[in-house]
């Protein structure tokens, strides 16, 4: 028996709409890794730097991932998530929604930093913390960076799935198919 290669499609508006939520959470991510900044304009970092402004990374980094979280579900509940381009979908999915958790928990770990800052005594231990901030920081952009590959790849996935569907047109109104013939009722005169 043949296996139904129309089963394997996901259905093309489905796939377009998926691919465009992709390309614009792949867009924040990108924006986010380049905006969100911890040293200042000759590359130190700040003398004080801003906690507020630090935890709102880690809040905005947060939501991001919550967003990634919740699409990737969203697409492991549907039917198509188990066929060959879902599963890879899904597989890079998977990858975004662990790459951007661990962002905002950098994020988060250098914004707590920052409040240390003010008590730590010695030019040495403020060395240290500064440099613990700008690993962490650096860190968590990068997450934010891969968050925004995976999703990439993801949408390339659903991009190349999508060359499928020329192969199988969906069958118009006109096209649609006649009905067999009625059968020989049990009847006869």
């Amino acid at each position: 028996m043949k296996p139904d290669i129309r089963r394997e499609l996901i259905p093309r508006d489905d796939t377009l709409h998926l691919i465009g939520a992709l390309n614009a959470m792949k867009a924040k991510f990108s924006d986010n890794a380049q905006k969100w900044q911890l040293l200042d304009e000759s590359g130190h970092v700040p003398t004080e730097p801003s906690f507020t402004e630090l935890v709102q990374h880690a809040t905005g980094a947060q939501d991001l991932s919550r967003d990634v979280l919740r699409l990737t579900g969203d697409f492991a509940a549907r039917p198509h998530s188990t066929n060959r381009a879902g599963r890879a979908t899904l597989a890079h999915l998977a990858t975004a929604s662990t790459m951007s958790a661990h962002a905002a928990s950098h994020f988060a770990e250098t914004a707590e930093s920052a409040l240390g800052l003010p008590r730590s005594s010695s030019p040495t231990d403020q060395h240290y913390l500064k440099n613990g901030m700008v690993i962490d920081h650096a860190t968590a952009r990068s997450y934010l960076r891969r968050t925004s590959e995976s999703l990439r790849d993801a949408a390339k996935e659903l991009d190349g799935h999508l060359d499928f569907h020329r192969f199988f047109p969906a069958p118009s109104h006109r096209e649609s198919p006649v009905p067999p013939p009625p059968g020989p009722s049990g009847r006869h005169r």
